[in-house]
């Protein structure tokens, strides 16, 4: 390698390292004691690592009805059904969008690109009437249904599928394959990267929502970890108390995100470095 490559490859890994920073950070804050969390000023490295953090997040809900556990079981279930429904939605609609002629076809996308601009905070009183017109309150269907819309996924896949070549498709139906065939044996496989990453993103979208516990759940057994999490510093006397159980909690929340992103890390470069066919 020469000078300038050299450089480059130390630049990129010391700017790797400084994004490294915030991951480093919350491991390190999970560990720390009571004392250290408070220190000032604040140390970056854990000095004395401690489980009480866990233990305390665990211990929280032992005189209470729903164990802590209650609460992930809950997300887990949410979590998994939630990002099936929004990955296999989004791919059904992207296709049509994307390799069908049909009235309204613009306008139909242009209204998916049009909801990427709605807060979603703007929604919750129509959501919160449709939910409970539909008898969905405090049931794992009123947690899955208002996340199954994903517009990006579907601007994403429909995006990613543009690059696929209409003439694959068209050889395909003249071997005798049906149009679901096409869409389920050629279509989806060379879409692959563009899903991995919707399912990242549909993954965090659920696993770290808490609206639909605030908004649609009135049984505590139905409420999930996110929820929870809000709860243990909320409407305390003082700043202190359960600072420690925050902190592992924090923790907990984010190592699936991680792992998510890591098991398909190669699946969203290959999104953004590669069109629909190779």
């Amino acid at each position: 390698m020469d000078k300038m490559q050299i450089w480059l490859v130390l630049s990129l890994t010391l700017l790797s390292a400084f994004m490294l920073l915030p991951l480093v950070y919350i491991f390190n804050h999970a560990f720390k004691p009571l004392h250290e969390l408070f220190l000032f000023p604040p140390t970056f490295f854990v000095e004395q690592p401690t489980m009480q953090n866990f233990y305390e997040l665990l211990s929280l809900t032992e005189s209470a009805v729903l164990p802590v556990t209650r609460y992930m079981l809950n997300s887990l279930i949410v979590t998994v059904l939630s990002t099936i429904g929004m990955v296999v939605l989004g791919a059904l609609c992207a296709y049509p969008l994307s390799k069908h002629e049909f009235p309204g076809r613009k306008l139909i996308f242009g209204g998916i690109l049009l909801s990427l601009m709605v807060a979603v905070e703007t929604m919750g009183i129509p959501r919160y009437v449709i939910v409970k017109h539909l008898g969905l309150m405090n049931t794992y269907a009123g947690h899955v249904l208002p996340l199954l819309a994903l517009p990006v996924g579907v601007f994403l896949l429909k995006q990613f599928m543009d690059q696929v070549p209409n003439e694959l498709l068209e050889a395909a139906k003249l071997d005798g394959a049906s149009d679901f065939g096409v869409f389920r044996r050629i279509m989806l496989p060379l879409v692959t990267p563009a899903m991995a990453t919707i399912t990242i993103l549909a993954f965090q979208t659920a696993w770290n929502n808490a609206e639909t516990s605030a908004l649609f759940m009135q049984s505590d057994a139905m409420k999930t970890l996110p929820f929870y999490i809000t709860t243990l510093t909320a409407n305390l006397a003082n700043n202190v108390a359960r600072q420690g159980a925050a902190s592992a909690a924090a923790l907990v929340m984010f190592i699936p995100n991680l792992l998510i992103f890591i098991a398909s890390q190669r699946k969203v470069i290959a999104t953004m470095a590669h069109s629909g066919i190779k």
